[in-house]
């Protein structure tokens, strides 16, 4: 018993019960059952046995014994077909078989029938037509050529050991002496090998025993598809053009993928399908690589070429539906299926670019649907996010490597390698690996190889990553030493660059667990380093080459030194720490430029070096009169001015007036009525000044002075010869004591007049300042029409006698003389 492929057995009438159970049992997975013989004989028992055999799940057919010369072949083949000779691909029904071989009635007549000799009395060429004849009808009736059942010495003696039957699946008898594999010879004329070997008429099966010359998903093909006119075409003319195939070792077999067929030559095989039409595939590594994923059932399908040679180094390749499988002697066989890696190859050059000829097959399967393939120049990496890249061998891949490869934080490669002779670096999905001859390479993953590479796009001095990622630091945090310095990260700062001046201050800060926690932004530099600032979670540092890096905390003093353009600004940079304890709260911080004050209640302001700031320090920074800045030091004002507000009161300062303050209160109210250093007062030339007579106040400003007391407000003195007639009476002391209105002008003849506690002061361009005092002479005047009436201006002030028994006033246009025993009387000129 062959120790190979499926068995089976072949029954006829002379078996009538077969126990198919048992024949199963013992390993027969097909059958053949004797349907009819000439055109004279049924099996009377072919009904039960060929239902027997299918009832047990074997594969079954049905045989006919021919005799050629009792009738044609068309005529016998129509009477089998008729009588159980028809065939379906079901899967279960065998190809219909023709018993052609020794005659079993040679040298006999029956019933007036002489049988002939062993060949049947006939020539080779007659058998071959009859068979043909019988072969083409049995197809017409079926869709099948039948199998031709014979054994070779027969064949061989009968018909001459003919070409052309190749295309007949091929039944040798064979009963070796001895178990064995070996079938013998077959008729080499047309057939290479057979599909099925009767190897005893003696057991172990029931009738005689068989074997399939195949695996079982073979013989379902087997049983399930014809032979395409259309294969045997093709595969025909395949064979006539490239001899050196060589004889045919099969029959062609078909029941393939999609409808296809093959045939076995010395040589290799010719594959068939309706799409990829007739091709080789010659024995060799290219077809040992197709084998090796499933023949034409694998990724690549069918070939759609012939093995193509002459190659870069003595390489060929060959065609499938799927793709193409290239070799070389270094290299061996590899399959290269269509898709993004092959596109990405042949993007290259193919075996002529730079990848070369692939190593190994393609691997699919990866994390999220990835793919990989080994090329000479390194692996291809595919995944549907990131596409097709290759990685190179060396120090980049290899830290890629350790980082898990695809499944590792850094993920596919998302771009080539950028490398020179210096540096290389290639783009991850997950960060970036970086490499140099000293440094080595080193894996810079997520947010952190983002920070890194924009940070050499800036031409930070970061350099390269000398060592890997550390994490576990506080609050989640990692960090990375690079050349130039180390990038932070905490997942609520993100990451961040280090280097320089800003990053030893850090260090000798605490680090992370320092007084400045975590940088918290990237550092913000001049073209050429030497001014820099950073923020952290806890402050700005901040330097310049005249300043050490200091801390400006984070809060109002960052925020302030911000609104004032950050080292840039009108502060500079810091020079000190900041202190506090100050009044109500307050801190302050030195920088180049001035300080940066803080309470409470009026935030960060600046208070600049210069006159303002001197007045401020003058009158007891924070804690004098001023109290604390209250806003921007302000420019732009009239003639170049500046101002800055306080707490208690504003400094003013222009180049002709100097830096003096403005005190919150009713002399400053009067100073802004007159609209401020652009009205009639101009800039303050003075400051405040108090302790006058009943606690009266004044300031002097460029234009004029404001008064004030208790009793009469503020009022300012405007007019320069109202104000000096009032101080020639001796100011508020005199006779006039304080103003208690403004300067009103506007007058006839653009006059002007001021009231104060004990009189008014009119003045004209023509008549000057003159003092009138309330009395008879001040209501007389009124009377008739004041500065208006026919009087005009005072001309002099009130003289009176000692005794006070009458005084008088000259005016433009006369005089009033008033006695105590007359009263007032008007004298006109």
């Amino acid at each position: 018993m062959p120790t190979f492929g499926i068995q089976g057995l072949d029954v006829s009438g002379h078996q009538p019960s077969v126990d198919w159970q048992q024949q199963w049992n013992m390993g027969a997975r097909f059958a053949y059952v004797k349907a009819t013989e000439g055109n004279y004989y049924t099996n009377p028992s072919y009904g039960s046995q060929y239902q027997g055999a299918r009832n047990v799940g074997m594969i079954r057919g049905a045989y006919h014994f021919a005799i050629p010369n009792w009738s044609s072949g068309a005529d016998q083949a129509r009477y089998f077909v008729q009588n159980g000779g028809g065939w379906s691909g079901d899967g279960y029904t065998m190809p219909p078989v023709l018993d052609f071989e020794f005659n079993p009635y040679e040298g006999r007549t029956i019933n007036g029938f002489y049988f002939g000799n062993t060949c049947y009395n006939m020539s080779p060429a007659q058998l071959q037509t009859w068979v043909r004849d019988f072969g083409n009808t049995v197809q017409s009736l079926t869709g099948r050529l039948p199998v031709i059942y014979t054994n070779t010495s027969w064949w061989n003696q009968c018909l001459g050991n003919p070409a052309g039957f190749g295309d007949y699946p091929l039944w040798i008898a064979a009963y070796p002496d001895a178990p064995t594999n070996n079938a013998g010879p077959v008729p080499t004329a047309s057939w290479g090998t057979y599909s099925i070997w009767q190897y005893s008429s003696t057991g172990p099966f029931a009738g005689d025993s068989n074997v399939w010359n195949g695996d079982y998903a073979g013989l379902k093909a087997f049983a399930t598809s014809g032979v395409p006119p259309a294969a045997v075409k093709a595969i025909d003319a395949f064979r006539a053009s490239m001899p050196s195939l060589g004889a045919p070792t099969s029959t062609i077999i078909c029941g393939l993928r999609d409808g296809g067929c093959f045939r076995g030559y010395e040589a290799g095989i010719v594959m068939w399908s309706p799409t990829a039409g007739a091709q080789p595939s010659l024995a060799g590594p290219i077809r040992d690589a197709w084998a090796r994923k499933g023949y034409e059932n694998g990724q690549m399908g069918y070939p759609v070429s012939g093995v193509i040679c002459g190659l870069k180094n003595g390489g060929c390749f060959q065609n499938y539906q799927g793709g193409s499988i290239m070799w070389s002697p270094s290299t061996g066989a590899a399959l290269v299926p269509f898709g993004a890696i092959r596109e990405h190859w042949a993007a290259q050059g193919y075996e002529n670019g730079g990848l070369g000829y692939p190593l190994s097959d393609q691997v699919c399967g990866l994390k999220s649907g990835g793919c990989f393939q080994l090329f000479q120049a390194g692996s291809v990496l595919w995944s549907p996010a990131t596409g097709a890249r290759l990685v190179k061998p060396g120090p980049v891949m290899e830290a890629w490597g350790r980082a898990g490869y695809e499944n590792g934080l850094l993920g596919y490669p998302n771009a080539e390698a950028n490398c020179t002779s210096s540096f290389c670096t290639q783009n991850f999905s997950g960060g970036v690996v970086a490499w140099t001859p000293t440094s080595g390479a080193w894996p810079v993953f997520m947010g952190m190889g983002e920070t890194w590479k924009a940070s050499r796009t800036k031409g930070e001095p970061i350099g390269f990553p000398v060592a890997g990622e550390v994490c576990g630091l506080r609050g989640g945090g990692c960090y990375q030493l690079f050349q130039g310095g180390a990038l932070l990260f905490s997942p609520a700062t993100g990451a961040h660059t280090l280097t320089g001046r800003i990053l030893d201050y850090w260090q000798k800060s605490g680090f992370e667990n320092g007084r400045l926690g975590y940088p918290a932004g990237p550092a913000s530099c001049g073209a050429v380093q030497t001014e820099c600032r950073q923020a952290f979670e806890k402050g700005v540092v901040g330097y310049s080459a005249a300043t050490a890096p200091e801390t400006v905390a984070a809060g109002p003093m960052a925020a302030g030194w911000e609104r004032l353009g950050w080292g840039a600004g009108s502060l500079g940079y810091p020079t000190s720490g900041q202190y506090c304890g100050l009044k109500d709260g307050g801190c302050f911080q030195m920088f180049a430029k001035g300080a940066l004050m803080y309470s409470p209640a009026t935030g960060a302001q600046p208070s600049l070096l210069g006159p303002i700031r001197d007045l401020w320090q003058k009158t007891g920074f924070e804690n004098g009169s001023l109290g604390y800045p209250a806003s921007d030091v302000i420019c732009g004002l009239v003639d170049g001015g500046c101002f800055q507000n306080y707490s208690s009161g504003t400094v003013m300062w222009s180049a002709g007036s100097g830096a003096n303050a403005v005190m919150f209160g009713p002399v400053r109210d009067a100073w802004v009525s007159t609209g401020f250093e652009g009205g009639k007062l101009g800039y303050p030339v003075s400051g405040q000044i108090c302790g006058l007579r009943n606690n009266g106040c004044f300031q002097n400003f460029a234009k004029g002075t404001v008064m004030y007391s208790p009793a009469t407000g503020a009022q300012a003195l405007t007019s320069t010869p109202i104000r000096e007639r009032w101080g020639a009476s001796g100011y508020e002391s005199g006779s006039l004591g304080y103003p208690t209105s403004g300067t009103i002008c506007g007058l006839r003849n653009d006059g002007c007049f001021q009231n104060f506690e004990k009189g008014t002061v009119m003045w004209s361009s023509a008549s000057g300042a003159h003092l009138i005092v309330p009395g008879p002479i001040q209501q007389s005047w009124a009377g008739q029409g004041f500065e208006a009436g026919a009087l005009g201006y005072p001309t002099s002030s009130q003289t009176c006698t000692a005794d006070r028994s009458s005084c008088s006033q000259t005016f433009q246009g006369g005089s009033i003389t008033w006695t105590t025993a007359g009263g007032a009387r008007t004298t006109l000129r």
